[in-house]
């Protein structure tokens, strides 16, 4: 039987990641953007061992009612709404029922805007490398928005970079004309994010503004 990695938490998984990203360590270029709340100390570990800067890129799942852990879609900073099609139309949810879901989670993801950032303005990614880290690929969706927000930044481009996800999921990534997809490992058969990691827990909102300060203070420093 085939050894597959299990990754202790999202800690070991970020460092596991960051040797698959080696290659663009010390590149003035290179920045790193985190999807919250899991992909921040993932993200945290790739941006120290690449020295790159680290910031949050601010993305909220559209869970389908009843059964908010399936994405039907996903919203990102800056108003970008993408939809699950295969999935709204399989179960047929109705326009004002995603529009209601998308203002709710619309208010949460200033919330977590203001919470996180403060005061600090986001990263200028125009013309450079723009590395997204989570802490997994399931459907894609979550990721998809991010990396459709990303773009209108106009960087020079786009990495998707995860340490564990579903084959067809990181492949689709690979189509894109100024995207790819490093995907550290892509068991079969998947199931979900969580089963690849020992400690799956929860990501606080503490720990995602610790992370974020600690990796402004080494930035200012170095």
């Amino acid at each position: 039987m085939l050894f597959m990695k299990i990754f202790r938490d999202r800690r070991d998984a970020g460092q596991f990641l960051a040797e698959k990203l080696i290659k663009y360590a010390n590149c003035p270029g290179v920045v790193v953007l985190a999807l919250p709340r899991g992909g921040v100390p993932v993200a945290y570990e790739v941006a120290q061992k690449l020295h790159a800067p680290l910031d949050v890129f601010l993305v909220r799942k559209l869970g389908v009612p009843g059964h908010e852990e399936l994405a039907m879609g996903a919203i990102a900073s800056g108003g970008v709404r993408v939809l699950n099609e295969d999935i709204v139309s399989e179960i047929q949810i109705p326009d004002g029922v995603i529009d209601q879901i998308a203002a709710m989670e619309l208010r949460e993801l200033q919330r977590r805007e203001r919470l996180y950032r403060g005061a600090r303005p986001p990263l200028d990614v125009c013309g450079r490398t723009a590395i997204i880290v989570d802490d997994g690929l399931a459907t894609g969706s979550t990721m998809r928005a991010a990396v459709k927000a990303v773009r209108q930044k106009q960087p020079r481009k786009i990495i998707v970079a995860v340490p564990v996800g579903a084959r067809e999921t990181c492949d689709s990534f690979k189509n894109e004309i100024d995207t790819m997809a490093v995907c550290a490992i892509t068991p079969e058969p998947f199931q979900a994010v969580g089963l690849w990691y020992r400690d799956f827990s929860q990501t606080t909102d503490e720990e995602v503004r610790k992370l974020l300060a600690r990796a402004d203070e080494i930035s200012v420093a170095a």
